[in-house]
């Protein structure tokens, strides 16, 4: 029981005074006109004059909007995501910078139970590499196939058991996979489109922090404010035992929990799935883990 005498030290937080909501406020209006400035700049030659046109904007409003000095409505944000032909993803994320509420991820009990269901579908793929990613990308559930072909993740200290982290650190992927720099863009894009306004939270600060120490160089490709749909793709990986495998990457969401997805990597024909049995069937894996870093090692 509370009392209306209560002291500081067990008095309820006082809300957010109207200054805190400002700064907050102005925060992700400037997050936002970066936002659309980058998707716009995407575009060769599209002026802001155009998109202010097409918007059913004055052009200075647009500029403010762009540099964050207007706050936008729900309206507008559509109708500028129409003109600069947004996907899903980058108008939730738009949506979500106005202030929008955005759907909250399952209870952890819920999480679980989607894990423990979907491993066998994972484990049905017997050529197929995959794995289960939450919502952070954290790597939650693999197969076989894809032990095989990438290394255990089991082997990977937890803290670095994530997707983007893996694909911007790892010696392997960098120098296996044809399409590394394409696929990593991508990928982060969904990243960015998944995490909205909590990209900010502890863990996704904690995944910027080990990519800041490792891969400070590559600073830009996290701190792009580019966020859309990852879209399927054909990619081709060299191995060191059985040669060129070329494999459709493809992203997949259950139904029961949509802030989840399978990463699935198909072998695109006959001679392709050879190869994926013949890498599952090996004595040894042809590549190493490097336990001290933390992360794939060729």
């Amino acid at each position: 029981m509370t009392s209306d005498n209560a002291t500081p030290d067990n008095a309820t937080a006082a809300p957010d005074s109207p200054a805190d909501n400002n700064v907050r406020q102005e925060a992700r209006q400037r997050e936002l006109g970066k936002f659309l400035q980058a998707h716009r700049e995407r575009v060769p030659g599209l002026l802001r004059e155009k998109v202010a046109e097409s918007s059913g904007l004055q052009l200075v409003w647009y500029t403010w909007l762009e540099q964050g000095r207007v706050q936008a409505s729900e309206e507008v944000v559509e109708a500028v995501a129409r003109t600069l032909r947004l996907d899903a993803d980058a108008r939730r994320h738009a949506l979500a910078l106005v202030g929008l509420p955005v759907e909250m991820p399952p209870p952890p009990q819920r999480r679980h139970i989607v894990t423990r269901l979907l491993q066998p579908v994972l484990e049905s793929w017997p050529t197929s590499p995959a794995l289960l990613l939450d919502r952070r990308f954290d790597i939650i559930g693999w197969n076989d196939a894809y032990a095989a072909l990438w290394t255990d993740p089991g082997l990977v200290d937890e803290r670095r058991r994530n997707l983007i982290y893996l694909l911007i650190t790892s010696r392997l992927l960098r120098s296996t996979l044809h399409e590394w720099e394409t696929v990593t863009k991508d990928l982060l894009a969904q990243f960015r489109s998944q995490v909205g306004n909590d990209r900010h939270d502890e863990r996704t600060r904690e995944i910027f922090a080990l990519l800041e120490v490792e891969r400070a160089e590559l600073r830009p490709w996290w701190e792009s404010r580019s966020a859309h749909g990852f879209a399927t793709r054909t990619v081709t990986v060299d191995t060191a035992t059985v040669g060129e495998i070329r494999l459709v990457l493809s992203l997949f969401r259950p139904m029961d929990d949509p802030d989840s997805g399978i990463l699935l990597q198909t072998p695109v024909g006959h001679a392709d799935r050879t190869r994926l049995r013949q890498l599952t069937e090996l004595p040894a894996r042809w590549v190493g883990n490097d336990r001290t870093r933390g992360f794939y090692d060729r």
